[in-house]
């Protein structure tokens, strides 16, 4: 049985760590370099550091940045924002970044999700997609959510791995800082009719959010902010937490 993997997210704005609630309303959560060493050394199984207003301010994720995260941890470590080009990924992986997250653009250009494969492997592609319930439909949303499309998430999801991403981090925008449990049904089917790993995000407030993530939604990673970064839920003991119902972790 593969492990289900935990992974604390750091939204960077002004070099900061910043979190907010339905993508708004953002507050400062501390120091991404801290937090990064900080979530290495309590058994994260992964980081994912996303630079949530390059792509809004048409810039390049922060590289020096990135390249001082990566120099405290020993754990997989996943980069996005503002990416839209292999030089982009080039530069993101020289330092330090172990994967990328493209959003937007592979929305916009659907072809570099393929250019970026070609190049680097699926296993560092991770294609993010942020999607919200509009009249009962699941609509794909750009640039940090501030933009509607019209393509559906589950099509666009099929797309993306059709074109040979490695993995898809969804975030209900819907249910992003409210603590009240991820979006297990769309979850679940995702899951179903795709055969890459999905990373849950959006929603977590307790403990038992992530287990319901796992078994209801079909999960196979968790991604959660806040309820790390505030200290309300500390990530071994939440692996353990995890480990007594079965659900397999590594610890």
């Amino acid at each position: 049985m593969l492990t289900k993997r935990i992974i604390p997210c750091l939204d960077i704005k002004n070099g900061r760590t910043v979190k907010g609630i339905n993508f708004v309303d953002l507050r400062d959560a501390g120091d991404p370099v801290e937090l990064a060493q900080r979530y290495a050394d309590e058994g994260a199984d992964e980081l994912v550091f996303l630079d949530i207003s390059a792509t809004e301010e048409d810039r390049k994720t922060l590289a020096d940045l990135v390249r001082r995260v990566a120099e405290k941890v020993n754990i997989p470590f996943t980069v996005g924002g503002g990416i839209s080009s292999v030089k982009d990924v080039s530069t993101l992986l020289y330092n330090g970044a172990d994967k990328v997250s493209v959003n937007s653009s592979a929305v916009k250009n659907p072809n570099l999700i393929n250019e970026l494969v070609a190049k680097f492997g699926s296993q560092c592609i991770v294609v993010a997609i942020d999607a919200k319930k509009i009249d009962g439909v699941w609509k794909v949303h750009l640039i940090g959510g501030k933009v509607p499309t019209e393509i559906e998430l589950f099509q666009w999801a099929k797309e993306v791995e059709e074109r040979g991403a490695g993995e898809i981090l969804f975030t209900s925008m819907d249910h992003d800082g409210t603590k009240n449990g991820f979006a297990n049904e769309a979850l679940a089917r995702l899951s179903d009719e795709l055969n890459i790993p999905i990373i849950a995000s959006g929603g977590a407030g307790v403990a038992s959010h992530f287990a319901d993530t796992f078994i209801e939604g079909k999960a196979d990673a968790a991604l959660a902010a806040s309820v790390f970064h505030f200290k309300e839920i500390e990530i071994r003991e939440l692996k353990n937490y995890l480990k007594a119902k079965n659900i397999a972790m590594r610890l």
